[in-house]
């Protein structure tokens, strides 16, 4: 019984908990104190427009956004959900593939991304247009 309650404790632990900030079109990770956009721009771009959409981007008073890496698109996936494998915080999503600012290491053409149907890595030609959630870290 204490090890099922230590590991409950780690679980809820490891949770994200994100807030969301409508007025803003933002939500906040508390876990990793990254900003994440999430207004209604839905629009898939190729790996190069997706890092100069995001650099470009002003979004509730900040403008210091960039492309998520590999890393910290996968902290959204909630494994736990599937079609979208994101928190219902989050209203703005596609379901389909996401591109991070990781390049694949065996393919420079290539740049990783994520599917949040299940949250499965992929990687795709960088010219293939994928959808972009762009990311700043907190104060």
């Amino acid at each position: 019984m204490k090890i099922i309650f230590i590991i409950a404790i780690i679980f809820n632990l490891l949770q994200a908990d994100y807030i969301r900030d409508d007025a803003k079109e933002i939500i906040v990770d508390t876990t990793t104190n990254l900003i994440w956009q999430d207004n209604a721009t839905t629009a898939a771009m190729t790996w190069s427009s997706s890092i100069s959409y995001c650099e470009s981007l002003s979004l509730g008073s900040f403008s210091d956004w960039r492309l998520a890496n590999i890393t910290e698109l996968t902290s959204l996936v909630d494994f736990t959900l599937s079609s979208p494998s994101i928190n219902s915080k989050f209203k703005n999503i596609n379901t389909n593939h996401y591109w991070s600012s990781t390049t694949k290491k065996s393919d420079t053409l290539s740049a990783l991304d994520i599917n949040f149907i299940y949250g499965n890595h992929h990687s795709e030609l960088k010219t293939a247009s994928l959808y972009v959630r762009c990311v700043r870290a907190g104060q």
